[in-house]
């Protein structure tokens, strides 16, 4: 099992995480290997972990440089990324592995800045030591005003002009805006040059909604290692996403809980997740004859016989089960009526479930977040799955199961032909990556640069990870 690659079960502490042992009887075995190079960093990273992590020696140690402002070059002292939030579930789990893999890249500490609407979600994900910014920690009531890109912000270092690139005087920590909306200086943090000079400032406070984790693909300062750690471009978040996130108990207990009562018997689980960004230009019928184009083109349900009515409920095995994850309740209404109530033509039996429909986003929401993690983890226990595009809640669970799914390409006002296409990666799309040249500082198409990254199925100016060899 993947898990048992990434994680060493003897060494965590007695601790109450269900989800870290018993998902192998509920998730399939990954076909995709992690490489002993990675395996090996990240007991490296688990052992710096311990070293640096909240409470320790060397943290207090950083903290004093960090209230300072003076820098101790020759300390020796660890050096930290604290990841902030910024919108849904889906985005923030994408940035934080985009996040770690920064600090695993450049030998940081990666601490995550636990708001309310994110308690309990997860169990820590590394031995003996907590992930979590400690609540002392100098500028924890202010995290929320960093959305403003003020004080040390790197981009507005930049634009005043306070760095001289030879003899730098950098203060003790940086503000990094990663998250969609950046500017020009901000995207800066991707070239190489900029990387370093970041490496000399101990505290990088990051605030990011967005998988940046492709665009550390076209930095040449990060190559080898990269190559050494993912021969295979298309598994990173796959093994990064399985090693980070395991559901807390609390969590834990509602998927199998669920699983259990609907999906456990069927032969074949298909999940369905529906995304809708605008009812005006995807009202509800285009979308409902779109999954259906699409259910019927690739063949993954059999179809009903609509001239014959189902009298009774049907003693037979439930052949395969459909769950819909969505806000809405119609879709599920839908397929639930054509399958309920007319026999399908191949006498499988056909059941339909919807966890939830709660009508709008509500990232700030602890409950509608634990809501989402439930529905993304049952998600990545389907066999097939139709995802939306543009979707991180989609993308996240792709990642998880490991499966590139059937996208249900954006409706503009009419349906497209075909309504849904398979993914040629599992990876997840970076939507707003930088369009420059570092070095000719040229706007230019970035997917020139490497042949494992190209534009996205579903965003045609996002960026993605392949697999060249397939």
């Amino acid at each position: 099992m993947i898990l048992v690659f990434l994680r060493k079960f003897s060494d965590i502490e007695e601790e109450s995480c269900l989800s870290r042992n018993q998902s192998v009887l509920y998730r399939k075995s990954s076909p995709h290997k992690p490489s002993s190079y990675l395996v090996s960093k990240l007991r490296s990273y688990e052992e710096l972990h311990k070293r640096c992590g909240p409470r320790t020696n060397s943290y207090k140690r950083s903290l004093k440089q960090l209230k300072s402002g003076q820098i101790d070059h020759d300390s020796g002292d660890c050096k930290y990324v604290v990841w902030v939030a910024d919108c849904g579930l889906g985005n923030r789990i994408l940035s934080i592995t985009s996040a770690f893999l920064y600090a695993l890249l450049t030998d940081r500490v990666l601490l995550i800045n636990q708001e309310k609407e994110m308690v309990d979600l997860f169990c820590e994900p590394f031995p003996t030591s907590s992930w979590i910014l400690p609540e002392d920690f100098p500028f924890k009531n202010k995290m929320s005003g960093f959305y403003q890109k003020v004080g040390h912000s790197y981009g507005n270092l930049l634009k005043s002009n306070t760095i001289n690139y030879s003899t730098p005087m950098l203060p003790s920590y940086l503000y990094l805006y990663l998250s969609h909306d950046c500017d020009h200086d901000d995207q800066l943090f991707f070239c190489d040059q900029d990387q370093a000079l970041l490496s000399k400032v101990p505290w990088l406070i990051m605030r990011s909604n967005v998988n940046f984790l492709p665009s550390m693909f076209l930095m040449s300062s990060f190559d080898q290692e990269l190559d050494k750690l993912f021969p295979d471009k298309e598994t990173v978040f796959h093994h990064l996403g399985r090693y980070l996130f395991h559901p807390s108990d609390r969590v834990w207990g509602l998927i199998t809980k669920y699983y259990q009562d609907y999906l456990a018997k069927a032969e074949k689980r298909i999940g369905i997740q529906i995304r809708i960004f605008s009812a005006k230009t995807s009202p509800f019928g285009s979308v409902m004859d779109q999954i259906l184009g699409c259910i019927q083109k690739e063949k993954l349900l059999p179809e009903v016989d609509t001239e014959k009515s189902i009298a009774s409920p049907s003693k037979n095995q439930t052949s395969k089960v459909i769950l819909v994850t969505s806000l809405f309740r119609g879709y599920f209404e839908k397929l639930n009526k054509m399958y309920g109530e007319h026999p399908t033509k191949t006498g499988e039996v056909v059941a339909v479930y919807q966890p939830s429909n709660e009508r709008k986003q509500q990232s700030w929401e602890n409950s509608h977040n634990v809501q989402a993690w439930v529905e993304i983890y049952l998600l990545s226990l389907s066999d097939e799955l139709v995802t939306s595009a543009w979707s991180t809640f989609g993308y996240v669970a792709q990642g998880l199961r490991g499966m590139r799914p059937l996208i249900l390409y954006k409706i503009d006002r009419t349906i497209p032909d075909p309504p849904c296409g398979r993914g040629v990666s599992m990876e997840p799309c970076y939507h707003a990556p930088p369009i420059f040249d570092c070095k000719t500082k040229k706007t230019v198409d970035t997917t020139t640069f490497v042949p494992h990254v190209k534009h996205c199925e579903d965003i045609r100016w996002g960026i993605k990870l392949f697999n060249t060899s397939t």
